[in-house]
């Protein structure tokens, strides 16, 4: 078995048992490969770290997950990415990145998912003026994704 099959096993069984609502075993099986970088294992483990569910609730790792699998692309990693600044959970509040993420993240979304990402995003917009909304949305335009250095982090609050 390639190790990109066993990493695609284990986000499967992870994803099953945090279904389940067995936690614990969900971050045992995500954990390999979110340290390898997967984005959906970041996401999902982000999530998890969180909302403390199998894991000690942790914002700044959640964060740090999240932006991990966030530059890379992943829709879910970007709409919780910036819910998290929305919040200021482990990150300093800042709605025009929290407009960012979500904006990048419906963009990549499609079907419920992208509407539920598109309504997160305009209740951000709510907040801002009309100018933080043209930085948001030209900050998402220029944005590219990327496979980040394994020491990238945030700066966590």
């Amino acid at each position: 078995m390639t190790a990109s099959v066993a990493s695609a096993d284990g986000i499967a069984r992870g994803a099953a048992a945090f279904h389940r609502g067995d936690y614990v075993r969900a971050a045992q099986e995500l954990a390999p490969a979110a340290e390898r970088g997967n984005p959906r294992a970041l996401g999902l483990l982000g999530f998890m770290y969180e909302h403390g569910f199998g894991v000690p609730q942790a914002y700044a790792a959640a964060a740090d997950l999240y932006y991990r699998g966030a530059v890379q692309g992943d829709p879910f990693a970007q709409a919780q990415l910036g819910l998290i600044y929305d919040k200021g959970h482990g990150v300093p509040t800042d709605f025009v990145l929290a407009y960012k993420w979500l904006n990048l993240a419906a963009a990549r979304a499609g079907g419920r998912q992208r509407d539920a990402y598109l309504r997160y995003r305009d209740a951000v917009a709510s907040k801002l003026s009309t100018y933080e909304i043209i930085a948001g949305q030209r900050f998402a335009l220029e944005w590219v994704p990327d496979r980040p250095a394994p020491d990238v982090h945030l700066t966590v609050k």
